[in-house]
């Protein structure tokens, strides 16, 4: 999909989904699944920020996503913050904006942790 990661540092992360003609739905705007993507991916980042050693993996249990508005002609950068952290699971926040900064996007996911 051509995303990146711009930053990460401890329970953050930001990443970044160029635009792309390929992302696009029928009514020419980001499809609302590549805007899921940006924002399930960020997470991980966060998520694998917090340990020295890596977990052998994560999985998303829970993802909620509020679409606020539609992206045309520009890219989604998502930036993901821990809220808390259990044992096993992770909450994360997620916001979601146009490279020119508009919120399009909130979502809030929970990870499964293993050693």
């Amino acid at each position: 999909m051509g995303l990146r990661f711009e930053e990460i540092r401890r329970g953050y992360a930001r990443a970044r989904l160029p635009h792309r003609p390929e992302l696009l739905q029928g009514g020419g705007v980001v499809h609302g699944g590549a805007i899921a993507t940006v924002i399930d991916s960020a997470v991980i980042g966060a998520v694998f920020s917090l340990f020295a050693e890596r977990p052998r993996r994560v999985a998303t249990i829970d993802l909620h996503v509020h679409y606020l508005d539609v992206v045309v002609d520009e890219d989604v950068v998502a930036e993901a913050r821990v809220r808390r952290q259990g044992k096993s699971i992770v909450f994360v926040e997620i916001d979601a904006r146009t490279s020119a900064g508009r919120e399009v996007a909130h979502g809030e996911v929970s990870c499964k942790l293993t050693a």
